[in-house]
């Protein structure tokens, strides 16, 4: 607690007398502002005044009008009437003339889109995978030899995640018995499951869906993913459905702006977006340390959202769509190869992960949030960084850029559970507190790296926990292969409650963990 000043009482007495005295002591020295007051608070007097400040200007000019007006008498009024009948021609030309505009503005104006629900996998527990069960399976299967056991053991022991992660059914047999079945029915449990919890709590016809957009990485099989679903619920027949493949742990984002931009074409209708990752045939059974990687933190999951251009949904939507703001540096060589899906030299398949990953990442990062600055920070942030910026470009080079205050745009941060070091980066760099990447933690931590889907279980975790309020901005960010970039913000159309069946159901009171160093 701050303290201003030091005020001090000595009492004194006497032995001999038994008298008491009091003795005060008084400074004359002010106190030192520069302890007292914390600066964040100043900063954010200063954040509240120039974000106001058209409204601090207007009310003078509110108050001089209404003392005008008060002064008007009867006469005042008769002759403003008089002269409006004179220039009766000139108010029906204004008048069409706004209507006009205003039709125009209503009629190209974006739609608004809605986020009516979304539901999470949760895998059951005979496929969860404890540490040691993993790397005894690991062992046991002979691919691997004692350098590689060693490398997934230390990758495991510093990845952020806990014991109940999910790998497939197919991972559990000894040894691993991968296929096109039994890739399919990995498919079929995350993406039907998490579809039929989505059906049941908005209780939506499958029939009503206009717009189906897919997103797996690795496992694109023929008939595609959407065609299974569309067979599945026996969709209909001129259904918009679209099958992204190939573009990495962001492309959940991806497939949200694609819903967005149809959903801007195609009045009146719903949109599905379904975000997943298959691992069963991508485990690499190599000794190849840069793609023993992802053995170690991508893990089972996958997430179905709920969409809509109705004006009707917005009373029990969750969220309103804002922004998505996309970033693809796959115009760099570095960027382009630093997650990439190659065979090593005794010709076994897998995903490699450069040294120079978290680099790209955060040039990624930093385009990506030089374009969603202007959309979301206050103009308080705004001015302060092109100040910064003026004073570096013009006076002093050696000025240290200004990293504005995200935290003053956004109350949540949904950022993507990639690994531990993404999250720690961005915690870093962003300037955020421990309770902002909480969410990503416990996602890592509690399911892995469910590649696309993470971000829609780190929503489920801040619903779960009871912190989502009205009006509240989500920021979703994420970084896939390519190498990509790619923001959403949404804003809390209520207080958000977390919905039936979600993946944090009977297991939120556990968390937060306290995470090993």
């Amino acid at each position: 607690m701050d303290q201003g000043g030091v005020a001090t009482v000595v009492r004194t007495g006497g032995s001999t007398s038994g008298s008491v005295g009091v003795q005060f002591q008084h400074t004359r020295r002010l106190p030192d502002f520069l302890q007292s007051v914390n600066l964040k608070y100043v900063k954010l007097g200063y954040h509240y005044l120039i974000s106001n400040l058209l409204t601090l200007c207007f009310i003078p000019l509110i108050a001089a009008v209404s003392v005008q007006v008060s002064q008007m008498n009867l006469d005042d009024l008769r002759h403003l009437w008089l002269h409006l009948q004179y220039n009766l021609v000139s108010i029906v030309i204004c008048s069409a003339i706004l209507v006009f505009g205003l039709t125009v503005y209503i009629m190209t104006r974006p739609r608004p889109v809605y986020l009516v629900d979304y539901a999470c996998y949760r895998a059951p527990d005979p496929l969860k995978a404890p540490f040691d069960r993993f790397m005894e399976h690991s062992r046991l299967t002979g691919d691997f030899d004692e350098s590689s056991l060693e490398f997934q053991r230390k990758i495991l022991e510093r990845s952020g995640l806990g014991d109940e992660t999910y790998v497939p059914k197919a991972m559990h047999n000894i040894p691993p018995t991968p296929s096109m079945a039994a890739a399919r029915e990995e498919a079929e449990e995350v993406m039907f499951g998490a579809l039929d919890i989505l059906f049941h709590n908005t209780n939506i016809n499958p029939k009503d869906i206009g717009i189906l957009v897919v997103n797996c990485s690795l496992f694109n099989p023929t008939p595609s993913l959407s065609a299974m679903i569309v067979n599945k619920y026996k969709l209909r027949g001129n259904i918009r459905s679209f099958n992204l493949g190939g573009m990495g742990c962001s492309a959940g984002v991806i497939a949200v702006d694609l819903a967005k931009d149809l959903l801007q074409v195609h009045r009146n209708t719903y949109g599905v977006v379904v975000s997943t990752e298959n691992i069963t045939q991508n485990w690499y059974f190599g000794n190849k340390k840069s793609m023993l990687i992802p053995n170690c933190l991508f893990r089972v999951g996958g997430s179905a959202v709920l969409l809509s251009n109705k004006s009707k949904d917005r009373r029990k939507a969750k969220y309103k769509l804002v922004h998505v703001v996309r970033t693809n540096r796959g115009a760099d060589d570095k960027a382009f190869s630093c997650v990439y899906q190659e065979q090593d030299d005794a010709g076994k398949t897998g995903v490699s992960l450069s040294k120079d990953l978290m680099a790209i990442a955060g040039g990624a990062l930093k385009t990506n949030i030089t374009t969603l600055g202007p959309l979301v920070l206050p103009i308080s942030e705004q001015l302060l960084f092109f100040a910064t910026l003026l004073v570096k470009k013009l006076f002093n080079s050696k000025v240290k850029p200004y990293i504005p205050d995200f935290k003053l745009a956004f109350d949540h941060f949904c950022i993507h559970a990639g690994g531990r070091a993404v999250i720690d980066e961005l915690e870093k760099n962003l300037q955020l507190l421990p309770v902002h990447v909480e969410a990503s933690r416990m996602t890592l931590h509690r399911f892995g790296n469910t590649s696309s889907s993470s971000i829609w279980y780190e929503l489920a975790y801040i619903e779960a926990k009871g912190r989502m309020r009205r009006g509240h901005r989500v920021w979703q960010i994420a970084f896939g292969s390519g190498f990509k970039c790619n923001s959403a913000v949404w804003q809390a159309l209520r207080i958000v409650r977390p919905s039936c069946n979600g993946p944090w159901e009977g297991c939120i009171d556990k968390y937060p963990v306290r995470l090993s160093t």
